[in-house]
């Protein structure tokens, strides 16, 4: 059973392919600047999502120690 303040870092995301795309399509047109104004607006909106501050510093310390590229580990 998961906590509240649990990270999960294991495979998760059903249809990661299609969030993917979407992804790619919600920054197409985008400049480099647009982008990562795009990229911002969404870690917040996510963050609020996620609503807890516990579980988004685990979230910033694995994606810290996680190699460019590479999905993070527990």
């Amino acid at each position: 059973m998961k906590k509240d303040d649990e990270l999960i870092t294991a495979p998760n995301l059903g249809a990661a392919d299609d969030f993917y795309e979407a992804l790619l399509a919600a920054h197409e047109g985008l400049s480099t600047d647009e982008s990562h104004d795009f990229n911002a607006r969404l870690v917040l909106v996510l963050a609020n999502h996620i609503g807890s501050l516990a579980v988004l510093k685990r979230a910033l310390a694995a994606a810290a120690k996680t190699p460019r590229g590479d999905a993070p580990r527990t």
